[in-house]
């Protein structure tokens, strides 16, 4: 018995991550509907090949809207397979001049990979890219807000360089993007077929002189091209392409997730996720406010990344076709309900994200201007200096040594004293307020966030 209630579900997707636009396409009710539409498809070509009546056509039509999920799911009880269960129903709601036409020259697969191929570009293109698009919105707002928001960089979790903190966000509005027109392209590339049992079109050639041209007419129906070749299944490798494209997309929103995170530590504390007025962050610690949706998205992508070895693994099918992958393909639209689900989340709780500009400023300031270290070693280097780089080294040894400003070691150092006075006054107060140190953070910020503006139509 299958649950009637969401409580009795056992994934998590079901009820904790539902997203009901997704399920519009992928869940199993949308893939009957459309199975049933392919179905349907076929009669159209039948009907334009002078082999079917328009009034067949309209009979398979009817009933297909009639057809639903637990009729078919009581006859695949009876006769132990899907598609035929299917075949079964629609043959019951016709007429007896109707029946012939219904499955006429298809094999199972002619209909589900035609069926899957275009509720996972319906998917993709109506619901998955959406709802990065919302998010990139977001990104790009958040980054030419923040273009000059002066925030210390960190390479291998230590104090690097300046740059801005909508520098960094910049960073994930160029990656997403990417990601972004790599789905849009990869969901276009998804295939159909209607070429029979081992691909060969040998039972449409029974019946038409152009089999090619007959599949043709059956997947222009469904909007679909057909592969260029297939056995009893289509080609692995589109679906296998979008599968791991979703993957990168959901690893580029985790590594996000995973900054915001970080920089959301209380010893940091350079952003902050919004939290509502009765929401509670620990069972025990009445203070904790816990950074949950960032956390949430890393989690989901734990999911979704280990699925794209799944998609792998079903490319290879013996010979003409052998059933290794009818399970395990089952759980495709996981991968694109949980990524529509982080999205989604992610674009909600950035979009209130709070930046801390007291803290970009602290932070930046720890160091005691170290980070000043590398203007320094490359002025010196740039003026004459035999050996800067290992000279400004031991200078930052005596910084952390004394407690003092590097400025301030370095302007009472007699060697480099020379130097220092041939540097400009804009060279020099680099070293004075490395904060000016950001080189085009800004500028390149707001470039790029224009640019995807205008290539997504944002």
């Amino acid at each position: 018995m299958k649950p009637s209630d969401p409580f009795d579900s056992i994934s998590p997707i079901d009820y904790r991550y539902f997203d009901e636009e997704s399920a519009q396409y992928l869940s199993d009710r949308a893939y009957l509907r459309y199975k049933l539409a392919v179905e349907v498809a076929l009669v159209k070509a039948l009907v334009k090949r002078g082999i079917a009546s328009k009034t067949v056509l309209s009979e398979v039509e009817q009933a297909s809207k009639e057809v639903t999920p637990e009729e078919v799911a009581a006859e695949e009880e009876r006769v132990r397979h899907d598609i035929r269960a299917m075949v079964n129903c629609i043959r019951a709601k016709v007429s007896d001049e109707a029946k012939p036409y219904v499955h006429m020259t298809a094999t199972s697969y002619d209909i589900i990979d035609t069926a899957n191929a275009a509720r996972f570009r319906d998917a993709t293109q109506m619901v998955l890219v959406p709802a990065l698009k919302a998010l990139e919105k977001v990104l790009i707002e958040l980054s030419i807000r923040e273009a000059g928001s002066v925030q210390v960089g960190r390479t291998h979790g230590q104090h690097a360089v300046p740059i801005t903190f909508g520098f960094g966000i910049a960073g994930y509005v160029s990656r997403l993007g990417q990601s972004i027109e790599a789905l849009s392209e990869l969901a276009k590339g998804l295939k159909g077929k209607f070429s029979g049992a081992v691909g060969a079109y040998n039972a449409s050639s029974l019946f038409f002189d152009d089999p090619e041209a007959f599949e043709k007419d059956v997947l222009s129906e469904m909007e679909l091209k057909p592969a260029e070749h297939s056995t009893q299944i289509a080609p692995a490798e589109p679906m296998v392409r979008l599968m791991a494209e979703t993957s990168i997309a959901m690893g580029i929103l985790a590594n996000l997730s995973d900054d915001m995170r970080h920089l959301q530590r209380t010893e940091i504390g350079e952003v902050g996720e919004e939290f509502s007025k009765d929401q509670v962050g620990s069972s025990t610690m009445p203070q904790k406010r816990n950074p949950i949706n960032f956390e949430n998205v890393k989690s989901i992508w734990k999911i979704v990344m280990p699925r794209t070895v799944t998609a792998f693994l079903d490319q290879v099918s013996e010979h003409q076709r052998d059933l290794t992958n009818s399970a395990s393909s089952r759980t495709y639209a996981e991968t694109i309900a949980y990524t529509v689900s982080a999205a989604k989340r992610l674009t909600r709780t950035m979009e209130k994200l709070s930046v801390d500009k007291g803290n970009l400023e602290k932070n930046l300031s720890l160091s005691r201007g170290l980070i000043a270290a590398e203007p320094l070693y490359i002025l010196l280097a740039s003026l004459g200096h035999p050996d800067a780089h290992e000279k400004v080294r031991t200078l930052t040894l005596l910084t952390q040594k004394e407690g003092k400003a590097l400025e301030e070691i370095a302007l009472n150092d007699s060697e480099i004293k020379a130097y220092l006075e041939k540097m400009t006054a804009e060279q020099k107060k680099i070293l004075s307020n490395p904060s000016t140190y950001t080189g085009i953070a800004a500028e390149k910020t707001k470039v790029i966030g224009e640019s995807w503006k205008e290539r997504l139509h944002l």
